[in-house]
Formats: structure tokens, sequence, C-alpha cells
């Protein structure tokens, strides 16, 4: 197994009750990485899995893959749920540079893990899966209902990013850009975009990496209308985290039109300025 000091990057995948699929998922992200056109060594990779105290078995497998040699780690957790808590503690737990966030369920497909670790650099500090590239037929196999909803985030999102798809749980993102977001929203649903704003990620600074989505194999979606709630609830605070102090210099001015409004206008109808006429 790989040292601590060897290791360059870290692949972060949130789970809860996703036993059946971390062993296939493991198995592909150090296949792919141990391709011989693989951008990125195995050897200097790290999988850490965040279960949210699954007791399905998860941290057996995963013992399992370690005794037959995979560098993947677990991290269970017991006082804490949801998934961008869960991202951020892999991330602070992380000892590679360059740090990825993907699903377990094999939506997000392995075989990418190499290009996009590798599309992160001191100038490129955020990577990102976009469903939206060139030759991409954008979650192709959803059902129109599902089609709908991400697209409609996606257009709600639009004025706080421009990054084409910022509601991608599949993103990758450099330590010391990471260490620069502050007041991140443990209980919003799109970690990407809260890091994407909280980090102060610069348009030039995202690479984007086309994707078309795989087909869950085990488990079932965590999408529910509580979700879609506190999803409202993020795009709300991010809303006012970026556009707040424009918000306030707008009412400034407008206060301040106000007033010279009301003392032109008080000023005319006023006994000395008709003695003036």
């Amino acid at each position: 197994m790989a040292t601590r000091q060897s290791i360059q990057y870290s692949v972060v995948v949130p789970a809860y009750r996703e036993n059946g699929n971390l062993r296939p998922l493991v198995t592909r992200i150090f296949a792919a990485l141990r391709r011989v056109d693989s951008p990125v060594p195995a050897e200097q990779t790290e999988v850490i899995i965040v279960d949210d105290n699954s007791r399905d078995g998860s941290v057996e497998t995963v013992r399992q893959l370690q005794q037959e040699g995979f560098n993947v780690r677990i991290i269970v957790r017991t006082t804490e749920r949801g998934l961008s808590s869960a991202v951020v503690r892999g991330f602070q737990e992380a000892q590679g540079d360059n740090m990825l966030c993907m699903d377990a369920d094999l939506q997000h497909p392995p075989e990418y893990v190499p290009s996009m670790l590798a599309s992160m650099s001191p100038t490129h500090t955020f990577v990102l899966g976009t469903r939206y590239g060139k030759g991409v037929e954008m979650d192709k196999d959803w059902p129109v209902h599902r089609r709908i909803i991400s697209s409609g985030a996606r257009l709600l999102a639009l004025p706080l990013t421009t990054a084409s798809d910022p509601m991608s749980g599949f993103f990758g993102i450099r330590k010391e850009a990471f260490l620069k977001a502050r007041g991140l929203n443990a209980d919003g649903f799109k970690i990407a975009l809260d890091l994407l704003i909280k980090a102060h990620v610069a348009p030039n600074a995202i690479a984007e990496v086309p994707f078309s989505f795989g087909v869950r194999a085990e488990g079932e979606s965590k999408l529910t209308g509580k979700v879609m709630i506190k999803y409202l609830e993020q795009l709300a605070e991010l809303y006012w985290y970026k556009f707040s102090s424009l918000v306030v210099v707008l009412a400034i001015i407008f206060v301040v039109l106000l007033f010279l409004l009301l003392r032109t206008w008080f000023g005319a109808v006023s006994p000395d300025a008709k003695q003036r006429y």
C-alpha cells in the first residue's frame, strides 16, 4: 500500500447503504488507474469512503479490499448525516492535493477518474464532470421528469457561475482552493456549487470533462422532495452570499436618489420657492 508521503490524489465517495456498489466501484477505479495510458499512477491514489453508519457490511467490504491490496479506507460517521458534510469530511481527511468527489452508485463512471484527476493543476484548481459537453446526450437514460428537474435546477444556478454543469456531483478541487472556502453549507444538496462560489473559483480555473451518466447498479436514488427543498434553500443562501453587497449598494443608491427627489420636490413647493417666482 502507498505511503502517506506518496499520495497525490484522493477520491472521496460519500455513501449510505451502498455496500453492493463498493467492490465494483473500487476495483473499476484502480483498473482505470492501472491502464498503461492512465495519466495518474494508481500507487499515488487513495479512495476514501465516507459512510453514514450504514451498518450494511460496508466496513467488512472495505476491509476485504484492503487485504487484496487496494488503497481504500472507510470513515464511519455516527453523529453526522448528509451528502455535503460527508464530502467536506472526506476532503478534510484526504492526503492528496488533488481531490475528487464521486457517487457510490456507479452513475459516475470510474473509468473517467484518471482524466478527472489529471485535469487539476495549480492553474486549474477545479474540475467538473459535465453532462453538457460535446458529444454527450445529457441524462439520456433518465425519465422525462428527472430531465426536467435536472435542467430546471441548472437554470436556477446560472446567475451564480459560468460552469456548464454546477449540479454535477462528479467534481474535483485542489486542496489549496478547498482551504480558502468559508461558511460551507453542510446541509446543502450540491456541494460542488457551494465550493465554486465560496472558494471563489475563477471561470478560467475550471476544467470540464464531458461524461455520460451510468446506470445505478444497486440501491435506490436519494432524490426526494425534501432534497429539492434543501436545494432551493441552498440557492437562496448562495444568492445572498454572492450578491448581498450589490443589493446593499443598490439599496443605498435608491435611498440617496429618493432623498434627493424628495428634497427637490419639497424645495419646489416651499413658500420661499414660490416667493422667488
